[in-house]
């Protein structure tokens, strides 16, 4: 998730273990607790894209890094206050559950996290996208209230507690919405009399109210995008694979890995003599039917010292006109 709803999910729990003690220091350290995990981003300054994007969600996510950081950075944070209630140990909860709950809301995103490092296994329900304000503004209208509140109020733990309960029953939603939307998708293609491999389902960006769908075929993907609000039969878009445009640069290491990482979801375009490698679980960068630009998309380069690869970047304009784009859409069809 984003940083805000990291910092705000990550003073809530510090807020649950340790407020009534030492008041809003839990919630400024919880909320450091949050933020901490993806400090693996710094990665993108000392090594490549493949492996910063190998590193990210990876060791720091786990909960491996949990046990092991949480007495760590408690004691450092006990040192700071030592003449107070708060324990070693106390501390040590804190940033326990400041580190755990970090990677626990990232595994309901589309990218997931590999919580159970060192295992290569990656969790992602992906019922929920990076940035949704209806699961960040309401929480963090309800931790504002609960800061007000002397340290022991009542009031203050019943403003935190329903800011828990209000984010994971969201949570929960997310997961039903998302059984619903793929039985829609899967009934459109049975009804359209499309035989695919297999389906892959996520949220639209900033919702959970429009869904969108990769199907996978033979020798091409359908997209397809299902609002909650729709009146209309689901269609889908084409896009070829064109997995032969990687030839013999296929056997590269840094291909292999990038096919790891997006779990076989990528389609390959060639521009001239550009070629790109696009990310699928992503989908494109708008809803235009003409748009050709994913959202995650990484030209190759074969140089001297070998394959070179680069995330192609998005500009602001592009996520101006997605969210137009979006409202639109999800009042259906």
């Amino acid at each position: 998730m984003d940083s805000l709803t990291q910092i705000v999910l990550g003073a809530a729990a510090g807020e649950a273990v340790l407020g009534k003690k030492v008041g809003n220091k839990a919630m400024f350290w919880g909320a450091v607790a949050g933020t901490i995990p993806d400090l693996d981003v710094m990665a993108n300054f000392f090594t490549d894209t493949v492996s910063a994007i190998e590193i990210h969600r990876g060791f720091s996510h786990s909960i491996f890094f949990a046990i092991l950081g949480a007495p760590i950075f408690g004691w450092l944070v006990w040192l700071l206050y030592k003449k107070q209630k708060a324990t070693w140990k106390d501390w040590s909860w804190l940033f326990f559950w400041g580190l755990f709950t970090h990677p626990l809301l990232d595994a309901f995103t589309t990218w997931g996290t590999q919580l159970f490092w060192p295992l290569k296994i990656r969790l992602a329900f992906q019922s929920i996208f990076v940035i949704d304000p209806l699961y960040t503004l309401p929480f963090l209208v309800l931790l504002i209230l609960a800061m007000r509140h002397a340290k022991g109020s009542k009031k203050r733990k019943r403003f935190n507690k329903l800011g828990l309960l209000l984010s994971t029953l969201y949570l929960a939603i997310g997961l039903l919405l998302k059984g619903f939307a793929y039985q829609e998708f899967v009934t459109a293609l049975e009804e359209q009399g499309i035989a695919y491999r297999e389906i892959d389902t996520r949220p639209s960006p900033f919702n959970t109210m429009l869904w969108m769908a990769n199907v996978e075929l033979e020798e091409s993907y359908l997209i397809g995008t299902y609002s909650l609000f729709d009146s209309k039969p689901i269609s889908y878009r084409q896009i070829p694979k064109n997995h032969h445009v990687l030839e013999v640069l296929k056997y590269e290491d840094k291909i292999q890995r990038l096919i790891t990482i997006t779990e076989g979801w990528y389609a390959m375009t060639k521009k001239g003599d550009n070629i790109f490698f696009n990310d699928l679980r992503f989908g494109l960068l708008s809803l235009d039917p003409n748009e050709e630009q994913f959202a995650f998309s990484y030209e190759l380069k074969e140089t001297e010292n070998g394959l070179e690869v680069n995330e192609v970047p998005k500009f602001r304009e592009d996520g101006k006109k997605l969210i137009f784009a979006l409202w639109e859409r999800i009042k259906g069809n």
